[in-house]
């Protein structure tokens, strides 16, 4: 996905590796699991901050309104718009939407004034724990996917050049990482890396990595950012002067070096695409720009991790992250007791309807959080972090940070990786935003 609003990390989802427990249903379970006939002539909105899968979601709604006779509209975040703003001004309008799909950050930020508690529902027994965002002990959203980001490969243009076969799992460490650039370099792709400059990649995607690598948790994410707020040196923490090595790096690579901030991320899909450049740092997101940039479902595209240092038992050097983003919560203040139950049946139509399922999976192209939906990823780069999940090689933090994070951070990376501040000026930078929270 394409994303102008910072995720703390946009675009595939655990999908359910369980095969058992759900299937096909008959019209009376139509009727109870999803809500069936009993919600019919109830109108519920449902505002969608997933601009890519807006024709998707739109066909889901069609399909559920025509099952159970609720309608269902969907409603979009508009380009450029920030997913926290539009909710707020619906809010502050007295025209909320029914259900809000919405950044972790944002339901933190607002749960408690107007999300409903759905810590009763029956899919949260159907979604693994760490995959939930409670708040206080309550859980007041429905994980809707989960996106999982590392550097993507490209195997088939790294192979064609270095006349050999590449072991993505060989990729375990800075060094392992610096070597095989060089190897690239030396065999003909001067520059075979893509570096997106727009902010929101810098400065929640790559940035992202020295808080959710902390332990891996994200109360460990919360921890690293506390201390930097009391005050600890950015220079002392290991994972930030690993990852300062890493993107350095993929500055040194970058296939656009001559204009860093001038490169394109639509042409930088097409490079990784074409096999002009083997790496990019990004998420399960960027699959559709990929797939218009040439790329196909067949095509061997993975992750290796972003390599934090070298040691090779490190759980960020031998496995990606991947953890619930999006999360679905349901207004609390306007919606009458009618549409919250219409709602709750819709996101029960998600995870244990057939269609619903499948519509998740084939239609909106994500990998839904639900353990029993028995549908895989159709694109490579969703069934690659539904693998690793499988093998315990993925970390689940999700990373809360003040809204203008990526912003700020983010600008103050784009001079970085431009050459137009050096690695103690951005270290300030990054303490003084910090500092600056308290």
């Amino acid at each position: 996905m394409k994303k102008s609003v910072f995720i703390a990390a946009a675009f595939a989802a655990l999908c359910g590796l369980a095969t058992t427990g759900c299937g096909g249903s008959s019209s009376s379970n139509n009727e109870n699991a999803a809500g069936g006939k009993k919600d019919a002539g109830v109108s519920i909105t449902f505002l969608n901050s997933k601009g890519e899968i807006q024709e998707a979601l739109e066909k889901t709604a069609a399909a559920y309104t025509k099952a159970t006779g609720v309608k269902l509209e969907i409603v979009a975040c508009g380009a450029g718009e920030v997913p926290y703003t539009k909710i707020t001004t619906m809010y502050n309008s007295g025209t909320p939407p029914t259900m809000a799909m919405l950044d972790t950050t944002d339901v933190v930020a607002l749960a408690n004034e107007y999300a409903l508690d759905l810590s009763g529902e029956k899919w949260v027994s159907e979604i693994s724990e760490n995959q939930l965002t409670k708040i206080g002990g309550k859980l007041y959203s429905f994980p809707f996917c989960i996106e999982g980001r590392g550097i993507i490969y490209n195997k088939a243009a790294i192979e064609k050049t270095l006349g050999r076969s590449f072991d993505p799992s060989s990729i375990n460490s800075y060094a392992a990482f610096k070597a095989i650039l060089e190897e690239l370099a030396s065999k003909g792709m001067s520059y075979p890396v893509v570096l997106s400059k727009e902010d929101w990649s810098l400065g929640a995607h790559q940035l992202g990595f020295i808080y959710d690598t902390y332990d891996g948790t994200t109360d460990g994410a919360s921890k690293i950012m506390s201390d930097l707020k009391g005050g600890l040196d950015p220079a002392t923490y290991p994972r930030y002067t690993a990852f300062l090595d890493t993107l350095d790096l993929l500055v040194q690579y970058n296939i656009a070096h001559t204009d860093p901030l001038g490169a394109d991320y639509d042409e930088g899909a097409l490079q990784l695409a074409s096999g002009e450049a083997a790496f990019w740092a990004n998420g399960c997101w960027a699959w559709p720009n990929l797939a218009e940039g040439g790329a196909k479902a067949t095509d061997a595209f993975g992750f290796i991790p972003f390599v934090l240092g070298d040691d090779t038992s490190d759980f960020a050097n031998t496995g990606i992250q991947a953890s619930a983003t999006k999360q679905v919560m349901l207004d609390k203040v306007r919606a009458t007791p009618e549409q919250q139950q219409a709602a709750k049946d819709f996101l029960n139509y998600l995870v244990y309807e057939a269609e619903g399922q499948k519509a998740l999976v084939n239609d909106c192209a994500i990998i839904p959080a639900a353990n029993n939906n028995p549908n895989k990823p159709l694109d490579p780069l969703g069934a690659d972090i539904v693998t690793k999940m499988g093998a315990g090689n993925t970390f689940s933090s999700s990373f809360i940070a003040p809204s203008d994070h990526w912003s700020k951070m983010g600008a103050a990376l784009q001079k970085y990786i431009s050459g137009n501040s050096s690695r103690d000026e951005l270290t300030k930078s990054l303490s003084d935003y910090w500092k600056a929270q308290k």
